[in-house]
């Protein structure tokens, strides 16, 4: 999709489609809605009186022109009461708008500005990434894919006085939407095909497109570094682990350094503690956080944010075989940390352990920021839709907090009891890598903090929200990229962005 912003008023854009919005308990059409109206006698109104049309958030309705306007359709959407309208908002109706003029076979479609109330930068960036995530598909693998695409998408902003910014808005929202579809790319690739050797491969495309440093370390790297938890792991699997390292530099002076690390399992069966035929089915999904950490850096040279960022991943699968990790088994980290193993599924944790130490003695990362598909009882706590926040320092969760809130990405924190730390004692080894069912997702988390020391840390159980098995209003079924809105938000604007 090529994303262009113009100057052209609603009523005058050549355009295939041209999608307006319609505010709720508005008893007169306004803003753009109103000139289209116009233009098209009248015919707007009737067909929104026709139907009822209560234009409720993202609600659609369409009608063709027959020649009383330039563009050949007229696509509606709904935006709610007026004084409620956010940047989530203006995402939604932007996504239900291009769905609604590509399913009529729309290629150029115009988007008359949405968010009357924001500023030319805000609405037009939410718009785009709106129309972006909104249009997503994965047919990769079909023989029949559908030949229904937007191939344009004209911004409108006929104000010249602010078009720059929209202009700025609308290139930054391009550069979110397009990582994030990078993102659900990876995560909706089967796992016989994104396997370890496969992220180090788009790695490698990435740093090479993006002019990033690239480190990747294959099992006997990691076994002198002493990476015995990951490698514990990846015992099991045919597939040789990867341990990968992107490093964006900024130009001048840097403001921090930041670690963004992303759980990599490939395939999670499980291990030797084997998960049901169910619960293992959508296990390629264990890699999302890694997806998204890929993302991110592939983004952030067009972004250009003031800190040095380095993308960490441990890449492996989960695998049981003769080699596999056994229950009992003891680890020892590469901090030194010995770990008893009390469930080979609870695997996550122990290759974002060696992650996070890499990052702390390593990198001497000033932050850390770790992604994980992490947890089944953040699920339970927080349903499918909210992903879970985890900080050992308040200033780190207030940024990702706000970033998370500016992305439209529902994030919750939740605590970190000192006192269930007790629930990790082993006997046998300074630390077990489960423990009992209540609050699992604090203690994993709890867990993952004995491996970042003293630096700020932050940890995001994605379980939920990075694979979800209906449409929502910004994601088919399948991946959503969850995560790489916020994280890209963070570096440019919480972590010493503008």
């Amino acid at each position: 999709m090529n994303v262009t912003v113009v100057g052209d008023a609603p009523a005058a854009v050549e355009a295939d489609a041209v999608v307006v919005g319609v505010h709720a308990n508005d008893r007169v059409l306004r803003d753009a809605a109103a000139a289209v109206d116009r233009a098209a006698h009248g015919a707007l109104r009737e067909v929104l009186q026709a139907e009822r049309f209560s234009a409720k958030v993202g609600h659609v309705t369409h009608l063709h022109t027959n020649g009383r306007l330039p563009a050949r359709r007229l696509v509606a959407v709904g935006l709610g009461k007026r004084a409620d309208v956010t940047a989530e908002t203006v995402r939604r109706a932007a996504a239900a708008g291009l769905r609604r003029a590509r399913d009529l076979g729309a290629r150029t479609v115009a988007l008359a500005a949405l968010g009357e109330g924001m500023s030319a930068r805000q609405r037009a960036q939410a718009a785009v990434e709106g129309a972006i995530l909104g249009t997503y598909t994965f047919e990769r693998y079909k023989r029949e894919r559908s030949d229904k695409q937007v191939e344009a998408l004209r911004v409108l902003e006929p104000d010249g006085r602010r078009r720059r910014e929209a202009t700025d808005g609308a290139r930054r929202g391009d550069i979110f939407g397009r990582a994030t579809w990078f993102a659900r790319d990876l995560v909706n690739g089967p796992a016989n095909e994104v396997h370890p050797t496969h992220l180090a491969r788009v790695a490698a495309t990435v740093a090479k497109e993006a002019g990033l440093e690239l480190r990747v370390l294959d099992r006997a790297d990691c076994q002198k570094l002493g990476m015995g938890a990951f490698l514990g792991v990846a015992a099991g699997s045919a597939q040789p682990p990867r341990f990968l390292h992107l490093t964006y530099a900024p130009g001048g002076r840097r403001r921090k350094r930041v670690a963004v690390v992303g759980k990599g399992i490939t395939f999670d069966s499980g291990g030797l503690d084997l998960k049901t035929a169910d619960s293992m089915l959508r296990m390629k999904d264990d890699m999302s956080g890694a997806a998204a950490v890929l993302a991110v850096m592939r983004a952030l040279p067009s972004l250009k944010p003031p800190v040095e960022v380095h993308g960490l991943i441990a890449a492996t699968e989960n695998m049981p075989s003769g080699a596999a990790l056994r229950p009992g088994d003891v680890l020892r980290a590469m901090n030194g940390t010995t770990i008893e193993v009390g469930n080979t599924d609870a695997e996550g944790r122990l290759t974002l352990a060696d992650a996070i130490a890499y990052a702390v003695s390593r990198v001497e990362a000033d932050e850390i920021v770790d992604l994980a598909t992490l947890t089944g009882a953040c699920v339970v706590a927080l349903g499918p839709l909210c992903a879970g926040l985890f900080a050992s320092d308040a200033r780190l969760a207030e940024r990702l907090l706000a970033a998370g809130e500016a992305a439209g990405e529902r994030i919750w924190q939740l605590p970190l009891i000192d006192e269930y730390r007790e629930h990790l004692r082993s006997d046998v080894a300074d630390v077990n890598n489960v423990g009992p069912r209540g609050g699992g997702a604090i203690t994993a988390a709890l867990f993952l903090r004995e491996f970042a020391g003293d630096r700020p840390w932050a940890h995001l159980d994605i379980a939920g929200p990075a694979f979800v098995e209906k449409d929502t209003p910004l994601a088919p079924k399948g991946a959503t990229g969850c995560a790489v809105r916020t994280i890209l938000t963070y570096l440019t604007d919480g972590a010493g962005g503008r």
